[in-house]
């Protein structure tokens, strides 16, 4: 990236992946860096909203509790997994049906559950 300032620079070059999704890269060549943090933010934001899809949450399993795709595992089991110090290879061996994608989700999730303004009282 090439700038002048921080707010009104040039991006000469920016390439976007969408991992293992099989959508195409996108690239920009010399955009304004408004334009090209805006189209970031909302790749980003459209990436998140297809992951956290992949999370449910279903009266009649676990209790109501966020569950990945609709399997009776639950996302606090994924984050306790990790949290204990295995990899997202030793998770996916142990969960055959989990997709990588799936743990992405699980943290994702919990990352928008713990951002919220708390207010505080006099």
């Amino acid at each position: 990236m090439t700038a002048s300032n921080p707010v009104h620079g040039t991006l000469t070059r920016l390439s976007i992946s969408r991992g293992s999704s099989g959508k195409a890269q996108k690239s920009i060549a010399n955009a304004p860096l408004a334009v090209a943090c805006a189209i970031v933010y909302y790749n980003t934001h459209e990436m998140k909203t297809e992951l956290l899809q992949r999370i449910s949450i279903e009266p009649d399993k676990c209790g109501g509790r966020p569950c990945i795709r609709g399997k009776r595992l639950r996302v606090v089991d994924v984050l306790q997994l990790l949290s204990a110090g295995a990899s997202f290879e030793e998770v996916l061996a142990d969960y055959p049906f989990l997709e990588r994608e799936d743990i992405l989700a699980a943290i994702e999730y919990a990352a928008l559950q713990t951002d919220h303004v708390v207010l505080q009282s006099a």
